[in-house]
């Protein structure tokens, strides 16, 4: 197939040309090479090239800036994304759009499930399920894939965050009561290269399996990394006086993938160790 993907030089978008550049046919575009606000250049590239899939992973991803900047967020995650849908219908495509966890308010108790009522608490998060409303307006044949807490051998993430931390002091402060589902990014383009061959559209739930704190999580890298006498010490998100409000709970339940018979994507626990083991540049 060929397969346009925004957002080429991001986190998730490198492991996506991982995943598919030796199957696919890809046209890949950064966000120097495509300004998705720009809904001309958008329709006009995405209807020449004519993939068969286009992959939406551009986005605003600043969370706290979002807040002080909503214009900034609203139009990348929501208008930009309409663009972007809007493109793909014309040229015939498939669209796949990746959202987020914070699309939820972390009220639940348990695991998110794809059929659960949205209410994000924070701009970031509105602008994200906006987006999510412009897809399913816009397009015959979408996936929503939300996922969360992402990290992977591009970018900066938690996980890199926390080693650096940990080699420069003795004791690190986490977060302990809020919850959700670590995503190792190259799990999550495995599952977006097997659902583009499918044509089982919908909204998906895609992270590893499992949930943990930020505590617990800090806990696992560490422990994989095989660092000792690093102190960990739990701390309420109420400490930390942040201008975005995140959900006490986001960790999701892959209900979707489960029954429409995907395969599931593995543990938190055994993704983290496998990227730290195999795949981090240290």
């Amino acid at each position: 197939m060929k397969i346009a993907i925004t957002g080429a030089g991001g986190q998730l978008g490198r492991d996506l040309i991982r995943v598919l550049g030796p199957v696919h046919e890809l046209l890949p575009y950064t966000r120097q090479q495509l300004d998705v606000r720009d809904e001309e250049a958008v329709v006009r590239l995405i209807v020449e090239t004519q993939p068969d899939v286009v992959i939406h992973a551009a986005a605003y991803t600043q969370v706290d800036q979002a807040e002080g900047h909503p214009e900034d967020a609203y139009m990348i995650n929501s208008y930009g994304t309409r663009n972007v849908a809007l493109a793909a219908q014309k040229a015939g495509a498939k669209m796949v759009y990746i959202s987020t966890d914070y699309v939820f308010d972390g009220t639940k108790e348990g695991l998110y499930s794809e059929s659960d009522r949205t209410n994000p608490l924070s701009i970031y998060g509105k602008s994200k399920l906006h987006g999510e409303k412009f897809v399913e307006i816009a397009c015959e044949r979408f996936y929503i894939v939300r996922t969360s807490w992402l990290y992977g051998k591009h970018g900066n993430n938690f996980v890199k965050k926390v080693l650096e931390l940990a080699g420069k002091q003795p004791s690190l402060t986490m977060v302990s009561d809020q919850y959700g589902s670590p995503t190792y990014t190259y799990d999550l383009a495995l599952f977006v290269a097997e659902l583009i061959c499918t044509d089982l559209f919908g909204v998906y739930h895609a992270s590893n399996r499992g949930s943990c704190s930020r505590y617990e999580f800090a806990q696992e890298i560490l422990r994989a990394a095989e660092i000792n006498g690093v102190t960990l010490k739990p701390v309420s998100a109420a400490a930390f006086s942040l201008p975005a409000a995140r959900p006490d709970n986001s960790a999701f339940d892959d209900t979707a993938i489960r029954n429409s018979g995907l395969t599931r994507i593995r543990d938190w626990k055994s993704a983290l160790h496998d990227f730290i083991c195999n795949d981090l540049e240290r």
